[in-house]
């Protein structure tokens, strides 16, 4: 499988994923709006997520993809098949012993991210319903990293669907259920929550046993204590560490902004959140997918020392990034009320909120390329199981950023979280990127000057276009009429990208140069 259609895979299956979670958004909105319980559970949603990118999707896939992919490169099936026994054996006690601290903390976790919360109960609650979600994640994590290093990239992708299938029912069907016996319904949400884990882990098993992969975890006192011993689980956690303390920054940042968000106006947590999860959309499509193809690639072609491989895939992500990446992060800072209006305006959630909405939204369109590059440029790095540069990048990126918040939140409110997370990602990204020319293992291709002027061309146009239609059309008052709204949005949006990919065309920039170089 070639780099493109392994990408245009991923793409597709978290494009899915994405438009589920819109549309799970979009009902969370409707039934609840922007208010104090809303804001509640959407800080005990991002408790167990935090912590999933920090341990599974983070730290631990960028210390073990690596390693995993180097030995099956140098040592085989065999030795393979030890090192997925024993980091899985280490894996299942570790998350066993976080969920329970997890549950009898949840008063003092949910303090330290949002003490501001008027719905401060009803957040640990929620909390300890969904803590045990960290572990269910983190074991489909390392099903994951397995699937993806043997090329089984569709699966992986796929499963995001179920968590967003589940708690989408629970909004439908469990929460009135919930309501009739006196809970509050929002409650529901949570238990969805965690039945979507388990439906996540249950499908990647079966896809583990096919492949012969299926982790033999140790349940006695001796077999834990040799997975503990194992050379390559000493090498994971030794990766982990600096790893831990990379993913951590960024994680820590969004933490402070959920706390200085629950100190401002009620549903400052739920508009961020809610712009947040729209910019998810291209981040997704682009930074995850680009980043699970390409580090388990990275890692195999450093172990074969094969530098002309690793630079060329590294250059044609970049390409790939700044063509698709800067459209959208235009289209999100001229067009993203529109957006908005669309998806969230109905119910409880009012045009007030709309427009609250709409400042973090166009926040983080404006880092929006520095987001995406991160996610192909720091894989430049783990794959040379250097985890330490890129660390010591956003610890200095944290403290920026934070800066920026001192001055900007009072000007700004909660549009200036947003704004800063952006801007610390394009130095982030631009550090990484200067890092890896002076090492030497990056050397950009020629025609980047044509290529970047290209691009900017039909940027300029899609923007105008955009904000002619942002303007024009009153996407408020369409709300008697969501149907026609929401086919006047697609078609807008259709209608930009044909403008777009046009003038690309025009100035002689063909899709098929992608392909080939993949």
């Amino acid at each position: 499988m070639n780099l493109l259609k392994a990408a245009s895979t991923v793409s597709l299956l978290t494009l899915a994923s994405r438009i589920t979670g819109l549309i799970r958004e979009a009902l969370i909105a409707g039934a609840f709006g922007a208010s104090a319980l809303t804001d509640a559970f959407n800080v005990a949603w991002r408790i167990p997520n935090l912590l999933r990118r920090l341990f599974a999707e983070g730290a631990f896939s960028q210390a073990f993809v690596p390693i995993l992919a180097g030995t099956r490169e140098r040592e085989g099936d065999g030795a393979t098949h030890q090192l997925v026994d024993a980091v899985g054996t280490v894996l299942l006690w570790s998350l066993l012993a976080t969920v329970v601290i997890g549950v009898a903390a949840a008063p003092v976790v949910v303090w330290v991210v949002a003490s501001g919360l008027p719905r401060f109960d009803d957040a640990v609650w929620m909390t300890r319903v969904m803590f045990p979600y960290i572990g269910l994640i983190s074991l489909v994590s390392l099903a994951a990293g397995i699937l993806n290093t043997w090329r089984r990239f569709a699966l992986p992708a796929a499963t995001p669907v179920l968590l967003n299938l589940s708690v989408i029912a629970a909004a439908l069907w469990g929460a009135p259920r919930f309501a009739a016996h006196g809970i509050e319904p929002i409650y529901a949400l949570a238990a969805g929550t965690v039945l979507g884990g388990v439906l996540q882990l249950a499908l990647q098993l079966p896809a583990l046993r096919r492949i012969g992969y299926l982790p033999r975890l140790g349940l006695t006192p001796s077999r834990v204590a040799a997975a503990w011993r194992h050379a390559g689980v000493r090498r994971v956690l030794g990766q982990m560490a600096p790893a831990i303390l990379g993913v951590s920054v960024a994680q820590i940042s969004l933490l402070i902004n959920t706390h200085i968000a629950s100190r401002l106006a009620v549903g400052s947590v739920s508009w961020l959140n809610l712009a947040d999860r729209l910019m998810e959309l291209p981040t997704a499509l682009l930074g995850v997918a680009m980043g699970v193809v390409l580090l388990p690639q990275l890692s195999a072609a450093q172990a074969r020392e094969d530098t002309q491989a690793y630079s060329a895939m590294l250059d044609w992500g970049l390409r790939l990034v700044v063509l698709l990446a800067l459209p959208c992060a235009v289209a999100l800072i001229v067009f993203g009320q529109p957006m908005l209006a669309v998806l969230f305006h109905h119910g409880r959630f009012s045009a007030h909120d709309v427009a609250q909405s709409a400042g973090p939204l166009m926040g983080y369109g404006a880092g929006l390329l520095g987001i995406v590059a991160v996610k192909v440029l720091a894989p430049g790095y783990y794959a040379r199981q250097d985890i330490r540069t890129p660390v010591r990048i956003a610890v200095v990126v944290l403290l920026i950023t934070q800066a920026l918040n001192l001055v900007l939140v009072p000007w700004l409110r909660h549009s200036a979280l947003a704004l800063t997370i952006g801007v610390g990602a394009l130095i982030n990204a631009g550090w990484l990127l200067r890092g890896l020319l002076r090492l030497g293992v990056y050397r950009p291709l020629p025609g980047w000057g044509a290529f970047a002027a290209k691009v900017a061309l039909a940027c300029t146009g899609l923007g105008v276009a955009l904000a002619w239609a942002a303007h024009r059309i009153d996407w408020i008052g369409l709300q008697q009429v969501p149907w026609a709204r929401a086919g006047v949005l697609a078609a807008v949006l259709a209608g930009v990208a044909l403008l777009y990919f046009g003038v690309l065309a025009a100035c002689g920039l063909r899709l098929r140069e992608f392909m080939r170089r993949a």
